[in-house]
């Protein structure tokens, strides 16, 4: 696990998936009515702010099997939009646990926060069941062991 005097990693249940995620701080949970793939969510955002990045968990269950991929790709676009990227590094997602569907994906990217400055982005989004997962840290340059134990770290116990 990455280790950093800044990051105090502590295991967080992910309520309502059963999953189980790895934070380096102590993370605030909100819930946003979304529209995820035609249709409307609610999404469970946890988050928190340590060694200079943001560490973002969100996960909602769009109820119909048949919307899963498009939500995937929706969520993954809208992370790169956040930083006004356009285009990033991808590769098959690939989290213990979830359901194999073709949209899942870990990427990272290049962009810039709304007053100008660099800023770095990694993301996963994968799903299990019905309900879709986006992993993000946000950053001018984190730490790539600790993005890795974060990206990485959600599991179904």
């Amino acid at each position: 696990m990455a280790c950093s005097p800044a990051l105090d990693w502590r295991e967080v249940r992910l309520a309502g998936t059963g999953a189980l995620a790895l934070f380096p701080c102590k993370p605030i949970q909100e819930v946003r009515r979304v529209r995820l793939a035609d249709a409307d969510a609610d999404m469970t955002l946890l988050s928190c702010q340590a060694d200079g990045a943001l560490w973002a968990f969100a996960h909602a269950d769009v109820t119909d099997p048949a919307r899963v991929g498009r939500a995937l790709d929706e969520l993954a676009t809208a992370s790169l939009r956040n930083i006004r990227a356009s285009q990033s590094a991808s590769a098959p997602g690939a989290v213990t646990g979830m359901t194999p569907n073709p949209s899942a994906m870990r990427m990272s990217a290049e962009g810039t926060r709304p007053d100008g400055t660099k800023v770095h982005v990694d993301t996963a989004v994968f799903a299990k069941g019905t309900h879709v997962f986006q992993a993000t840290v946000v950053s001018p340059g984190a730490d790539p062991a600790a993005v890795a134990t974060f990206l990485d770290s959600v599991r179904w116990p």
